[in-house]
């Protein structure tokens, strides 16, 4: 049974949220189809085009994205105090860039500045905006309309580009936020349609080590061969500018201020070693599980500051999906976040019977 999402999304409990949305049928509307013949990856473009520009306009920070060709991934982080911290003509601002045809309702209501009843309508406005340039229902839904529009408009057809609505995850701690940025930045190797990182077109992993590789003067070959990839012209070249936002900073994902985090210092490289580690362990015909293992456990600062052994790390990041369901993280995470919505008012079928991912937390984290 499908739940609104005010019951999904709860920023009292954490601002981040794994996000995912998949074509109608799962056809390969995105990609390359097999059934038709038609390669339809400039639509991959189309879709981070579009989310940079979004994200540059709402309080909604990207930390992690997969464009693969039937299905997107993202992880999001809602900057809730950044919204609130906006003057009314900020809000309206951003709004009107996003919509304007509003623009003319502000105006009318700005003109009007004698009437009591339209400043009270602007004041009423302005707050709507300003709680739905925080919400990731209006963000998915800004992303997911236009692409549909545009694809529809290529095909010369009309009705769904996507199966639904979207899914939404709640990552109740640090744990469960780089396991599923991992999980998301790996979808390209784990489908088997690259063997390396630098080969995963459109993930924002892809899109940190081209960031990367533009500050370094002495480049590998690797770097070199990365910056002049025809998949990664629109990340090489000139930038958008304040148009397009860039990708919430390593140093500053898991330093939330909710009590439930804490700083987590994690610096571009760490976060590289990791994957690239993981990565070969996701091709056990060519390198040893065991020995990938032992290496993760031995080597990465990471993973011991995180408190993830080896194998569970690797049993994470290729099954993440299959583990939890509404919410990931801890087992003591998520029973909070059931009770949490309990509290809040949301209707459970059986509130106190079991919270499904419980299981699958002990067994990858441990039971604290």
């Amino acid at each position: 049974m499908t739940r609104a999402r005010y019951q999904q999304v709860s920023l009292q409990d954490t601002p981040y949220y794994h996000c995912i949305s998949r074509c109608v049928r799962r056809a390969y509307l995105c990609g390359d189809d097999p059934v038709s013949g038609k390669n339809f990856d400039h639509r991959k473009q189309w879709l981070v085009t579009r989310i940079k520009t979004l994200a540059a306009q709402f309080s909604i920070d990207i930390c992690a994205y997969a464009i693969m060709s039937n299905h997107y991934h993202l992880v999001l982080f809602v900057n809730e105090q950044q919204a609130k911290d906006w003057d009314d003509a900020e809000v309206i601002r951003r709004w009107t860039a996003l919509f304007p045809r509003n623009a003319a309702l502000i105006a009318t209501l700005q003109k009007n500045k004698s009437s009591k009843a339209a400043q009270k309508r602007l004041q009423h406005q302005v707050s709507l905006w300003r709680e739905r340039l925080m919400d990731i229902s209006w963000f998915m839904r800004c992303v997911n309309e236009t692409v549909a529009r545009q694809a529809n408009r290529e095909d010369a057809c009309s009705g769904r580009f996507w199966e639904g609505r979207f899914k939404s995850q709640a990552l109740l701690d640090e744990k469960a936020l780089v396991t599923c940025m991992a999980y998301v930045d790996l979808n390209p190797v784990r489908a088997g349609v690259t063997d390396s990182l630098e080969g995963s077109d459109f993930t924002s992993i892809q899109e940190r080590l081209i960031n990367h590789a533009k500050k370094v003067k002495n480049r590998s070959y690797r770097q070199h061969r990365l910056l002049t990839r025809r998949n990664t012209k629109h990340l090489v070249g000139r930038q958008a500018g304040d148009r397009q936002a860039k990708l919430r900073p390593m140093s500053e994902i898991g330093g939330a201020s909710e009590a439930s985090y804490h700083p987590l210092a994690i610096s571009p490289q760490s976060y590289f070693d990791l994957l690239e580690t993981t990565c070969k362990a996701l091709h056990p015909e060519e390198y040893s599980a065991h020995r990938i293992t032992d290496t993760l456990d031995e080597k990465n600062r990471l993973l011991n500051e995180l408190g993830i052994d080896g194998e569970a790390w690797i049993k994470s990041v290729t099954g993440f999906h299959h583990h939890y369901s509404v919410a990931a993280g801890t087992e003591s995470a998520l029973v909070h976040f059931h009770e949490s919505r309990i509290k809040s008012g949301v209707s459970l079928k059986h509130p106190h019977k079991w919270v499904r991912g419980v299981h699958s937390s002990r067994l990858l984290y441990g039971s604290a």
